[in-house]
């Protein structure tokens, strides 16, 4: 899900066969996935699950990366239990299924996570990535919670809200040239009204070429063609995160 207006042509793409250096967790109401950095850390990364869940193993490879470059990562279930989207189901029912998992809604959880990191890993600088419907509710917390040091959202951005610039957080977007689901027109939007509007730093960034899911579906040792765009979006956010945590 890349807005709520227009539901994303969410193709699993390269779905890995990856099972993870991390653990899961209970985190209060929710189950999460968990990975420490080899060295103790206070910096710590929330990673927000696209349509297809907090289990996928995409998903989890980039927490791990996130993990081996110095952070704690969590990959919560924001969507509690529910069934997360199947490549298999029918996407006339998309809207049907969104309607108890909005990107929007999950302040309850994020709240829980925030006090799991502090209270019990010894969080002092804590982040978000998330991706798709993750890269929406990355934008949410941004505008929500000014104790969140930085911010990365990977094609997702809240479309059905007026007040959705003032950011509180420095939050990078990064987008795909070819993305269906997020039309560029937006994206200059977007762009337009945070230059008007936002006072902390942003920057918004389009990957020439690239379709939805590029950064964390798209698996550049078999797609060479992507490889570099893959390789400068995750470095970009990697940048992005160590400058203002």
């Amino acid at each position: 899900m890349a807005n709520e207006a227009k539901p994303c042509p969410c193709d699993i793409g390269d779905r890995m066969e990856y099972g993870g250096l991390g653990q899961e967790v209970q985190i209060e109401h929710i189950k999460a996935y968990v990975v420490k950095p080899p060295t103790s850390s206070d910096k710590a990364i929330i990673v927000i699950q696209d349509i297809f869940g907090w289990q996928l193993p995409n998903t989890r490879y980039i927490a791990d990366m996130l993990s081996s470059n110095g952070y704690m990562a969590v990959c919560p279930d924001f969507y509690v239990g529910k069934e997360p989207w199947k490549p298999s189901d029918d996407w006339s029912k998309f809207q049907d299924w969104l309607q108890d998992k909005k990107a929007t809604n999950i302040n309850k959880e994020v709240d829980a996570v925030l006090r799991y990191l502090k209270e019990q890993c010894g969080a002092k600088h804590i982040g978000v990535v998330g991706f798709c419907w993750g890269g929406v509710a990355t934008h949410h917390i941004a505008l929500q919670y000014p104790e969140i040091k930085a911010g990365v959202c990977v094609y997702g951005v809240i479309r059905m809200m007026d007040d959705k610039y003032e950011l509180k957080s420095p939050t990078l977007f990064i987008f795909g040239e070819k993305d269906e689901a997020i039309p560029l027109d937006q994206v200059s939007t977007l762009e337009a009204k945070l230059k008007e509007k936002c006072t902390v730093d942003y920057q918004v960034k389009i990957f020439p070429g690239q379709t939805h899911g590029f950064v964390h579906r798209k698996r550049e040792d078999i797609n060479p063609a992507d490889r570099a765009s893959i390789q400068e979006a995750r470095t970009d956010m990697l940048n992005w995160l160590n400058k203002y945590m």
